[in-house]
């Protein structure tokens, strides 16, 4: 289905029977767009892309030349079975992009919210789950299982390891290797392996976080990552700094949620 009469799809474009598309989408040249795919209004196509499905994708989405979205996942223990992608509204995806469809024992499907900025050759794996306003720099990769949170900047070569979650507001430096949770608010840098280096003040602050929020927020890292004391120690003081900030709140409840070891 080439979607209504306002569409612009190119001649050379191949397109599966099946797939929809919305009012007002631009399809380039050479692009292949395969069985259960669904585009919404708007959305632009460049060159050379190829969708697979089953993906459903909104709209305003801008897709440039060369990437390869939907397609299957990188696992060996994938065999066949029905797994989605689920693109929100408002993504740049830049060129050479790779994102793939879920597991079936991963929970099926991959999801990108709202308004993300994906550069150049950076890779979502398949069940990862990203929030919305966020920024992938160039070579971004994400392997499988990893849980991204809203407005979170990761720079140029991070690499994100397997079932680790990155919290709201977290800013990865260029060339992180993260293998551990990341809780919202900080800033990681690389060494060896990535380690925390203070929050993301700069970037609360043009999110309009007062200087209130940022204060606990700084309180609660000192109790994490500066002094000598144990996790569990920590978090006890965390509950206590949590009980007039929200914030610190959210960053407690974000630890005790996880499953990899805390980065620290």
């Amino acid at each position: 289905m080439r979607g209504d009469s306002t569409s612009l799809v190119h001649t050379t474009a191949v397109i599966a029977p099946s797939a929809k598309l919305g009012v007002g989408v631009h399809v380039g040249a050479y692009v292949v767009i395969g069985a259960e795919v669904e585009i919404g209004d708007n959305t632009r196509i460049g060159p050379h892309c190829v969708i697979e499905g089953p993906t459903r994708i909104g709209r305003d989405n801008v897709f440039h030349g060369q990437a390869a979205i939907g397609g299957e996942p990188q696992d060996k223990k994938y065999r066949g079975e029905r797994v989605e992608l689920v693109i929100g509204d408002g993504n740049v995806i830049r060129e050479f992009v790779t994102i793939n469809r879920g597991t079936g024992d991963g929970g099926g499907i991959t999801r990108l919210g709202n308004r993300n900025w994906i550069l150049a050759y950076s890779h979502i794996a398949h069940d990862c789950i990203v929030g919305d306003d966020c920024v992938f720099s160039n070579n971004t990769t994400l392997a499988g299982h990893v849980s991204v949170g809203n407005q979170v900047i990761l720079s140029g070569f991070t690499g994100v390891h397997q079932f680790c979650r990155i919290g709201d507001h977290a800013f990865i430096g260029m060339g992180a290797f993260v293998n551990g949770d990341v809780p919202p608010f900080l800033m990681v840098a690389q060494e060896k392996y990535a380690r925390p280096r203070g929050i993301n003040a700069e970037g609360l602050k043009r999110r309009g976080f007062d200087a209130t929020r940022i204060a606990a927020i700084k309180r609660a890292y000192r109790a994490l990552y500066m002094g000598d004391a144990k996790l569990d120690e920590a978090k006890t003081e965390l509950g206590e700094i949590a009980a007039n900030s929200n914030d610190v709140r959210e960053m407690l409840d974000f630890i005790e949620a996880g499953e990899r070891p805390l980065l620290r």
